[in-house]
């Protein structure tokens, strides 16, 4: 098993390039079963999430190759299986974006429940409870959802979706089974975030109508047939706040090309009341930070909410910052009940935090020290990376398998920028 070794205390200083968005690129590979023509998707992360996808989409007969350059060719003319079975969706909670274009293109689908981090509840009756709203039959059984459309009926309808919650994923699977509904589809408390925007940006240019995508409301006009595109994946801003918080925290400058200020206001406006230099350029950000944060950076305080505040995928790496910042903060997960689990390794390493509920009280210190750690999830894992970074001495950062389902090469990205870093196997370590 690989494990990531880190000898801190560098200082990062260069360019990075930030990847394609995981977040973006799984429902856009999905989105290309909608068609029978061909799709291709350029800036598509290196990712084990995104392997994980390709190989389902392929299990359903479609056509999917991928270069070394991060362009991807899809075809789903001649699918037959519009099945996800359990065995390849087990570690990918994405795999229930399948449901709604399966549905919508072939009139039933079989997808297992989903899986991936266990970082808390992230049920799936808000899709099946909109996809009834638009005509289908879902029953859940031996841990599929298996869905049709009536006897008779050829098409999803239109319909009014308002979800209880606001959810992601599913108002990208309402969004991709609304394209070919019939009627109007109104989405009400719709998430805004940027890979929403992409993803109908996309369907766009494959011939869906449809307006206030970045809106809580979005409003899409069925059309009956979708058409072949060549869309770019948006940038990655979770990888692009990673960074900033490991050039934050390490001290140093650095320019990360691609990334969009505009979305990751909340957080860049949090890093600059740190004490950081943090300028948005038309092509990416740069940051310049100070080193060592103890002496230079101010703890700050934050909740995590929906887009735009605060992103729940930054918390973790946020508060490896404020481990080392002067001052005491409070850190309050309003997202997912269990993604405080990567405190406890922090702790190892010298951290002072004391966890209550939803809120995690944070004591900066002026040094932390090497140890073993083991990653529990995929952003407890950049956390922990960070925390390496700034720690003295040697860190080893085990299950950095949950790392790879979303970050694109991090130590050859972070070795670019000067970080002591490598990835060792299991004897090795």
């Amino acid at each position: 098993m690989d494990k990531l070794l880190i000898r801190g205390g560098r200082e990062l200083r260069g360019e990075v390039l930030i990847s394609g968005a995981k977040n973006a690129a799984l429902p856009e590979l999905c989105a290309a079963l909608l068609t029978d023509q061909p799709v291709v998707l350029h800036n598509v992360p290196r990712l084990q999430d995104v392997s994980t996808m390709l190989k389902l989409v392929r299990n359903m007969g479609v056509t999917a190759e991928a270069d070394d350059n991060g362009t991807v060719r899809l075809n789903a003319g001649e699918l037959g299986n519009p099945e996800a079975p359990y065995e390849l969706v087990k570690t990918m909670r994405a795999s229930v974006l399948a449901l709604g274009p399966l549905l919508a293109r072939f009139g039933h689908a079989k997808v297992s429940l989903p899986g991936g981090c266990a970082i808390g509840s992230r049920p799936v009756d808000q899709h099946i409870k909109g996809l009834q709203a638009m005509g289908a039959e879902i029953v859940v059984e031996h841990g599929y959802m298996v869905a049709r459309l009536p006897e008779g009926r050829t098409r999803l309808k239109g319909a009014r979706i308002l979800t209880d919650m606001v959810t992601v994923t599913g108002t990208e699977n309402f969004l991709m089974a609304a394209a070919l509904a019939e009627g109007e589809t109104l989405l009400e408390n719709a998430a805004q975030e940027p890979e929403i925007v992409d993803l109908a940006e996309m369907l766009i240019r494959m011939g869906a109508k449809i307006e206030g995508h970045g809106t809580s409301h979005i409003r899409i006009q069925g059309v009956e047939k979708l058409h072949g595109c060549e869309h770019a994946v948006v940038a990655d801003r979770i990888e692009a706040g990673t960074f900033l918080c490991a050039v934050a925290a390490t001290g140093g400058e650095a320019f990360l090309r691609h990334a969009r200020g505009d979305h990751l206001d909340a957080v860049i406006d949090k890093l600059r009341d740190a004490g950081c230099t943090v300028v948005t350029e038309p092509d990416g950000i740069r940051i310049g930070s100070q080193g060592p944060a103890y002496d230079h950076l101010k703890a700050q305080s934050f909740s995590t909410t929906e887009y735009p505040g605060f992103p729940t995928d930054m918390q973790a790496q946020f508060m490896a910052l404020n481990v080392i910042a002067r001052g005491a903060s409070m850190v309050t997960e309003t997202i997912f009940e269990n993604r405080f689990m990567h405190v406890n390794e922090m702790v190892r390493l010298g951290a002072r935090i004391h966890v209550e509920g939803k809120v995690a009280m944070v004591e900066g210190v002026q040094q932390l020290s090497g140890a073993t750690v083991m990653a529990t999830d995929l952003r407890a894992s950049a956390s922990l990376v960070i925390a390496g970074l700034v720690a003295e001495g040697e860190t080893l950062v085990d299950r950095i398998y949950h790392l790879d389902r979303g970050y694109d090469r991090m130590e050859s990205k972070l070795r670019g920028l000067g970080a002591d870093i490598e990835r060792v196997t299991g004897a090795a370590a």
